[in-house]
C-alpha cells in the first residue's frame, strides 16, 4: 500500500511541478517519474537546509520542491 502512495505522490508531485514551471507535462508515467526523483531532491535539500517533513502533504510539498529544481536544472541544460 505504500509503494501505490508513493506513486500517486510522485504523479501529484510531478504534475504539480510541471504547472508551476509553466510546463505541458509529461504524462502520467513522465510526472510520476520526475514526481519521484523530485522527491530524493527535495529531501536531499530540505535535510541539507535543516527543514523536515512529516505527513502526506508534508510528503508532497517536499517531493513538489524537488521536482520544480530537477524541472528548473532540466530547463538549464535545454538551453545550453
Amino acid at each position: 500500500m505504500n509503494f501505490i502512495l508513493f506513486l500517486i505522490i510522485g504523479a501529484i508531485a510531478g504534475w504539480l511541478a510541471g504547472t508551476i514551471m509553466k510546463g505541458r507535462g509529461f504524462g502520467l508515467l513522465g510526472n510520476m517519474v520526475v514526481g519521484i526523483v523530485g522527491a530524493f531532491i527535495g529531501g536531499f535539500l530540505f535535510s541539507a537546509v535543516g527543514l523536515a517533513s512529516y505527513g502526506l502533504i508534508g510528503s508532497l510539498i517536499t517531493a513538489t520542491v524537488g521536482a520544480v529544481v530537477l524541472l528548473f536544472l532540466i530547463g538549464l541544460v535545454k538551453k545550453a
